[in-house]
């Protein structure tokens, strides 16, 4: 089968688009636009970057408890953006626990963190960790593991099937990555202002009952996933039993809290 909904992406107001779906088993139920086309991911970097942090986990390399950016935060504070850094700037404004701070900082500091600790330059750790082993050719990193990830619908695709059925990882530690960590933490989600709890996962935003939201109104709340400010998101649905993905060249803005909705019902209503 093709998803005949991707073709919504046509009437979207940018230069380019691609979009595509995949199943859990890898099975790629269609895709529109250049699906091999790079693109900037800007925020959608995040959730690749945490898969390598979970997999230096895995590898002891590091605890998800140990000491990590500011006094009092660990791993996973920074990767549950909870560690009190600010959104950019490398500075506290809140104890760790206490709020749902969305920090670029955190996932910087994360990176470095792990670069130390395996003596491995993060971008070269989460080639080697992730990127290759998926077959990610046209992924890379240069530069910051917040927002600096470029890559092609085909291979996040690759990514969302892994992630619906790890290989890489033990299914435990990706069922705690989208489990949420610090419950009822409130704070602010970029682009949709404030949220009460504002809940996260191990470097994945998960929907619970958000409003408003870039997901559908049909995804369940079990859904998560990251979007990202150079027009870009990744979602999976566990209810659903598949994850979307889309790329485009135009920044993120009113257009896509109009655009994304009616998409992705589309797509859960095809499904």
């Amino acid at each position: 089968m093709s998803l005949k909904s991707l073709a919504l992406i046509e009437n979207w107001p940018v230069p380019t688009a691609a979009a595509g779906v995949v199943r859990a088993d890898g099975t790629v139920l269609g895709t529109h636009g250049p699906a091999g086309q790079r693109f900037p991911l800007a925020s959608v970097t995040k959730p690749l970057a945490a898969y390598a942090v979970l997999v230096a986990y895995e590898e002891g390399a590091v605890e998800l408890d140990e000491p990590a950016g500011p006094a009092g935060s660990t791993v996973r504070h920074l990767l549950a953006h909870t560690s009190g850094l600010a959104f950019d700037e490398h500075k506290v404004t809140a104890p760790p626990g206490e709020r749902r701070l969305y920090s670029n900082a955190g996932f910087e500091q994360l990176g470095d963190h792990i670069a130390k600790a395996t003596d491995i330059p993060f971008g070269e750790y989460l080639r080697q960790a992730v990127l290759e082993p998926l077959g990610m050719t046209s992924t890379t990193l240069d530069g910051s593991p917040a927002k600096d990830g470029v890559s092609t619908v085909e291979d996040l695709l690759r990514f969302a099937a892994e992630v619906q059925a790890p290989r890489l990882l033990d299914p435990r530690t990706v069922a705690e990555a989208m489990t949420v960590h610090y419950p009822g933490t409130k704070g602010v989600l970029p682009g949709y202002g404030h949220q009460n709890p504002n809940d996260w996962g191990l470097g994945f935003e998960i929907r619970d009952s958000k409003s408003p939201h870039w997901t559908g109104s049909s995804s369940s709340p079990r859904t998560f996933g990251h979007f990202g400010q150079s027009g870009t998101f990744l979602w999976i649905d566990p209810d659903a039993r598949a994850a979307c993905v889309a790329l485009t060249d135009r920044a993120f803005g009113p257009w896509a809290i109009e655009a994304w909705p009616p998409f992705t019902d589309a797509v859960l209503a095809e499904l």
